[in-house]
């Protein structure tokens, strides 16, 4: 999903600190809710700092290759909500990309704007998905692997659907263009697969270790119903 340099450029920049800007309120709204309703701000801190080492890790440690527009990742930002919530998931994933930027790839730095939005937005519609489809006395150690996989789905679509908006806005609808950006979405597709797979194995294990594991730094919602 990190957008190649060169494909926004100049003063087109200009967009994607707005849409940076109002993907980090959208982050800011996902922290406050956990402030409140889920731990209060020492669960917030740990959880970020766990999914700020995980999303650092996902996107050095995993396969990515360069796919038409941009790069294919196994970024499991569904996986990410539903053991630690909406809001230390956004932390972790735009904190862990700066990271990455600051650390060891500087190149991708200008892009930031564009790659925060293009992790944050659809986590955020996804949190609003999971209240939809996940009964509120199913605790999301119980999710049915359909669940998982339209979680999955929201996720990975949003993320093909900003990098298409991204492509179509620095470089137009050419012909090259748009055979970049469907072979980009086509590759996604693996990941729309088997991203739910892996939500089901790592809640299986949450599962088992129930009794172990129920503390602040994993989301209330893992073990328990809604309140």
């Amino acid at each position: 999903m990190h957008i190649e340099p060169g494909v926004v450029d100049g003063a087109k920049l200009v967009l994607s600190y707005g849409t940076a800007a109002a993907s980090l309120g959208l982050l800011g709204k996902m922290a406050l809710d956990t402030v409140r309703k889920d731990g209060g701000i020492a669960a917030l801190a740990m959880r970020s700092v766990v999914t700020t080492a995980l999303v650092f890790s996902f996107f050095e440690i995993f396969p990515h290759y360069p796919v038409g527009v941009s790069e294919v990742h196994f970024i499991l930002g569904s996986t990410l909500y539903l053991m630690f919530g909406a809001g230390p998931a956004a932390i972790g994933l735009a904190a862990g990309l700066l990271f990455q930027g600051l650390f060891l790839a500087p190149f991708d730095l200008p892009q930031y704007g564009m790659n925060v939005t293009t992790l944050l937005v659809p986590l955020w519609g996804l949190s609003l998905l999971a209240k939809r489809i996940i009964p509120a006395d199913t605790a999301y150690v119980d999710v049915k692997y359909s669940q998982a996989l339209a979680l999955s789905t929201a996720y990975q679509g949003g993320i093909v659907a900003w990098v298409a908006f991204w492509a179509f806005y620095g470089s137009g609808f050419t012909a090259e263009n748009l055979a970049a950006v469907g072979t980009f979405g086509a590759a996604y597709m693996t990941i729309i697969i088997l991203e739910p797979l892996a939500d089901l194995a790592v809640l299986a294990l949450a599962k088992f270790l129930a009794p172990y594991a129920k503390n602040p730094l994993l989301y209330n919602r893992l073990h328990h119903a809604a309140s």
